[in-house]
């Protein structure tokens, strides 16, 4: 067994190495399929994102980067309203902000970010970003569009996929063992769409007329400020979900990552390939559980698996016609396992609240938390000077604005 505390690639470990993306398939092309993103840039990004992730972090970190659930909200909102190009210049300063955030820790240590970024804020945010993308979900499994502005298929066909997605994803996330459990996500959408090709609602033509290879369809970033101040405050949650990766697969490997080769390079790395991914085309880049707990279920610890792992993503990006595949997915699939996929999102914000042992009655706890939700959820527009916040962005920027300013109790502080 490899106790792989050093960086070795070998190319017997490759059948291994591929497995991790395997695992991480269908979350990574899950957000460019609900946003409009094109899913082989996706690849590509996260494959050279990995590997820049590396590079900066000294090859110690078993850790693979996938496509952030965080952001798909405001990207959804902000293609909608601002255009693919000014979206992509608002992700690319997403990454900026994740580097911003690893020089501070760099200068302050990791306290000072706590301090800013307290659970009784990024909590709560999290909550609002999966609450807000409930409506998103219910359409979709209905067979509309995600805006509900348009019936793509007859609902009551549609509502049996996308309960029959849903059912075989928590299925296989109760019961499923070994590396199976790691992959309800893929597993759902496999069912639904062998449920789909039964029932005729699978269009093929896509695929025949793509090319087998391809270059990825990239596109340039544009830098429009209100799309820029929609989005970047969303990464105040990823950016503390980033210490919670690193932690985690430190627990796995049994080493403090933390301090070697130290958080900060860590984030900054993030920070890179989610720029990268912004200038290309692709969606924002965070660590995945999904390959940490495939780690520790494998038991090699060898960052260089997630070397093979890039590399085999970088690869199949330029595959024309598995994009093609991926897009003929109907959209019933899809909505199916966004049911559980947002309720969890919202789950996990509420269950840092829970595990921190915050008192939500406590009068400063209660003004932040009820009002980073009502103004999230009641989508909230703020327009002052020419800076126009609203929604999930507006939320996170009350949210650390109260923090910063409310009296604290003697036991907080």
């Amino acid at each position: 067994m490899d106790t792989g505390k050093d960086y070795q690639l070998r190319l017997r470990d490759f059948p291994v190495g591929a497995q991790m993306l395997f695992v991480a398939f269908g979350a990574l092309v899950l957000v460019p399929l609900l946003t409009g993103l094109n899913p082989n840039v996706a690849l590509f990004c996260a494959g050279v994102g990995t590997l820049i992730y590396q590079v900066l972090t000294k090859f110690r970190i078993p850790i693979f980067l996938g496509s952030s659930f965080a952001f798909i909200a405001p990207i959804m909102f902000c293609v909608k309203t601002y255009g693919v190009p000014a979206t992509l210049g608002a992700l690319a300063c997403v990454g900026l902000a994740y580097a911003g955030a690893a020089a501070l820790i760099k200068w302050r240590g990791v306290g000072i970010l706590m301090k800013l970024l307290p659970t009784i804020v990024t909590g709560p945010v999290i909550m609002v970003i999966g609450l807000i993308l409930a409506p998103v979900g219910v359409f979709m499994a209905m067979g509309k569009t995600g805006d509900g502005a348009a019936v793509l298929y007859p609902q009551a066909t549609a509502m049996g996929v996308s309960f029959f997605s849903l059912a075989v994803t928590v299925l296989v996330a109760i019961r499923g063992r070994g590396l199976l459990k790691l992959v309800p996500i893929l597993c759902g959408i496999g069912a639904g769409y062998v449920a789909s090709l039964f029932l005729g609602l699978v269009d093929f033509a896509p695929v025949a007329a793509a090319p087998w290879f391809a270059m990825p369809s990239f596109v340039g970033p544009e830098f429009n400020i209100d799309a820029i101040l929609v989005i970047v405050p969303v990464a105040i949650a990823p950016i503390i979900e980033h210490f919670g990766g690193v932690i985690a697969i430190g627990q796995v490997t049994g080493r403090n990552y933390l301090e070697n080769p130290g958080v900060h390079r860590s984030l900054m790395g993030d920070g890179v390939a989610t720029f990268l991914a912004g200038c290309l085309g692709g969606p924002p880049l965070t660590t995945y559980a999904e390959v940490t707990g495939a780690v520790s279920l494998i038991k090699i610890y060898n960052p260089a698996l997630m070397t093979w792992a890039a590399v085999t993503a970088v690869c199949l990006a330029f595959i024309g016609k598995l994009g093609a595949l991926l897009q003929t997915i109907p959209t019933p699939v899809m909505g199916g396992i966004m049911l559980l996929l947002f309720g969890a999102i919202m789950v996990v914000g509420l269950n840092s609240l829970v595990r921190e042992g915050a008192d939500l009655m406590e009068p400063r706890n209660m003004a932040i938390v009820a009002l980073v939700i009502v103004l999230g959820m009641g989508k909230m527009a703020f327009s002052f000077g020419g800076i126009h916040l609203e929604g999930i962005g507006l939320a996170g920027v009350v949210g650390v604005v109260l923090n910063a300013v409310l009296p604290r109790t003697a036991k907080d502080a």
